[in-house]
């Protein structure tokens, strides 16, 4: 596919078709790198995506060090 940069203020733009965009898997955030000379446009990946499964998957006691007692338990803080 060919296409044209358009003219953002002092910038350039790239319009990019819905067909294009949907077959990608492209939304409203995308990470921009450039590799061999070439722009690569590939979906954001958000930081924590996944934790939540394998929350599910190990259960939270396995994700979670065991609480230990130590002095902070057995002494009142003093502020």
């Amino acid at each position: 596919m060919r296409s044209r940069l358009v003219r953002i203020g002092n910038s350039r733009g790239l319009r990019l078709s819905k067909p294009l965009l949907e077959q990608a898997g492209l939304t409203d955030e995308v990470e921009i790198t450039i590799e061999r000379g070439a722009l690569v446009i590939r979906a954001a990946v958000a930081p924590r995506a996944g934790w939540a499964e394998s929350v599910e998957k190990y259960g939270p006691s396995r994700m979670l060090d065991e609480p230990f007692p130590n002095k902070f338990d057995e002494e009142e803080w003093v502020w």
